[in-house]
């Protein structure tokens, strides 16, 4: 048993090692500005961060990077970091240096939801500070390495998130440079020189005696496909977090098909020193640029989620940055209007509603129906809306008076989905149950057809058809999923899906001709977005989560 000088020996080395002195700070150069002692959160009884941003006004919000101390855990101070920062804000970005709650006081998962906090204050105070919320990364070494992992490698987990402020705000950081960080505390007291006295005050006990929070406070074990892209950097003669660690979160990110990168120093140890810290920033910064800096053009569409969240949803494109919502009872159809207007269906509510530019609704129409399943603004002012329970399709100019209709027992009874009005004045049909599309023309005569021909088990459904400068005309099917081309005399000249090894998916929907050739279509049960060139090659893919979407429109 510890005798009591002893323990109160290592108590008082305890106490000072979790009060290290903060370092007298740098001078700060005229072309940034600094902000110190910045509570962020008052749990805990308040941790600060300091923002060093550039004093250069910019009309464009910057990116940001948080930078998280290392020190065991136990010690460490957010000012060690305050010269990176300074290059940071030199170089365009809003820098922030945090501190957070250290042990033995407090156990994980305190740190994590504090630097979590610290990322929602960032973007909770976007404008204040001129920051880009959808562009955040963030950076740590040792003890910081790790705790930056948790920030990029669970975003979706609620456990960590705390009871800190600003809950309104996703933590999700967009990439995270990782200086010597721990992944796998159950292999760390085997090749360190400290391990068996840090990790016990941090964890709560020894690997022996508490594996199961060991290894939850692995960052190994939280890897998953969505991670944040990462770039380890690692010495390979750290003698306190052993260079394998990086090694195994690559071979694990790599599996899960995540990004990771790493950078190797031969020969260095723990805590860089000279050229190698200078080759470390020099690494890290590109990465930032890269990350965060170079933003791919953006085209902004509108999708109908046909799903539980029930929303009309606008958003970039491939970014998947949410620009805004409005609920829409899960309709299926939705289309961009030239002058920023949006139309859209609000099938159980049996009514189709126009939206101006401020989202808000300037136009309606639900006289007699009963499913208002697609609609379409012509270019003469008027609306085609198609009613999939009463198998009519009805035309209503702007003061809602009934110029034109069709019906057919054939649409009704729920058996089709989209209809569009060509160019030349003809109407497509889309009859979902029979997989086939149909063109009438202004007296309601079809004057041309098409049916799947794989359908003989009646397992294929064709949800939508547009027609084509060419002449041809685009449709698309599900079991399998497909986008077809097929010419005026029914012969198919462009297979996208299918059972091609290229792509496959479950039900192709909703689908949109982007600018310069490449389409946007929907994988309506497969919960994805993807751009495609012209011969079906996968240029973007966004997994849409929760949201299972029926249209989807380009925004000119």
């Amino acid at each position: 048993m510890m005798n009591r000088i002893a323990l109160l020996t290592l108590l008082a080395a305890l106490a000072a090692s979790a009060q290290t002195p903060a370092p007298k700070p740098p001078p700060m150069p005229a072309d940034v500005v600094h902000e110190p002692n910045l509570t962020y959160s008052n749990v805990g009884g308040g941790v600060q961060l300091d923002i060093v941003r550039p004093a250069a006004s910019s009309s464009e919000p910057r990116p940001a990077v948080l930078l998280i101390h290392g020190g065991g855990f136990r010690g460490g101070n957010r000012q060690s970091y305050l010269p990176t920062a300074i290059k940071l804000a030199q170089r365009g970005y809003v820098a922030a240096t945090a501190s957070y709650r250290l042990s033995p006081r407090n156990q994980f998962p305190a740190a994590v939801e504090d630097v979590k906090a610290a990322v929602r204050y960032l973007r909770a105070n976007a404008s204040k500070y001129n920051i880009d919320p959808n562009h955040i990364g963030t950076m740590g070494g040792s003890a910081g390495g790790t705790l930056v992992l948790f920030l990029g490698l669970t975003a979706d987990v609620p456990e960590f998130e705390g009871t800190g402020p600003n809950r309104e705000f996703s933590s999700r950081v967009q990439c995270v440079v990782d200086d010597y960080g721990a992944t796998d505390f159950t292999q760390s007291y085997q090749k360190s020189v400290d391990a068996a006295e840090v990790l016990p005050m941090f964890l709560g006990g020894h690997l022996d005696s508490n594996r199961a929070i060991h290894q939850k406070a692995s960052p190994l074990n939280w890897v998953t496909p969505n991670a944040a892209p990462v770039l380890a950097i690692h010495g390979t003669a750290d003698p306190y977090v052993a260079y394998e660690q990086s090694l195994w979160l690559g071979e694990r990110m790599i599996a899960a098909g995540a990004q990771f990168e790493l950078e190797s120093i031969p020969g260095a140890g723990h805590g860089f020193k000279g050229a190698d810290a200078e080759r470390a920033d020099k690494r890290a910064f590109e990465y930032f640029d890269k990350m965060l800096k170079a933003k791919p053009a953006q085209k902004k569409i509108l999708v109908s989620d046909h799903g539980p969240k029930g929303e009309i949803v606008a958003m970039e494109w491939p970014s998947g940055n949410v620009l805004w919502t409005k609920p829409n009872a899960s309709g299926h159809d939705v289309q961009a209007l030239p002058n920023g207007h949006v139309l859209f269906t609000m099938n159980p509510k049996k009514i189709v509603v126009e939206l101006n530019e401020k989202h808000e609704e300037v136009w309606s129409y639900s006289e007699g129906l009963e499913h208002p399943i697609a609609a379409q603004r012509l270019a003469n002012g008027n609306t085609l809306i198609s009613d999939a329970r009463l198998g009519k399709i009805i035309e209503v100019s702007p003061d809602k008076k009934i110029v034109w209709t069709y019906a057919s027992a054939d649409m009704a009874n729920m058996r089709s989905r989209n209809v569009h009005r060509t160019d030349a004045g003809t109407t497509l049909i889309a009859i979902e149950a029979d997989a086939k599309i149909v063109e009438i023309d202004a007296a309601g005569k079809i004057i041309w057809q098409w049916s799947a021909p794989e359908n003989a088990t009646k397992e294929r459904r064709l949800y939508m058809g547009r027609r084509l400068p060419n002449g041809h005309t685009m449709v698309s099917l599900s079991a399998p999923g497909e986008l077809l081309e097929v010419d005026q005399a029914g012969k198919i000249v462009r297979s996208i899906g299918g059972l091609s090894k290229e792509i496959r998916m479950g039900w192709t929907s909703g689908f949109d001709l982007l600018p310069g050739g490449n389409i946007l279509l929907n994988d309506y049960t497969g919960r994805r977005l993807l751009e495609v060139d012209p011969k079906g090659k996968v240029v973007n893919e966004m997994r849409t989560g929760p949201r299972t979407i029926a249209s989807v429109a380009f925004v000119e």
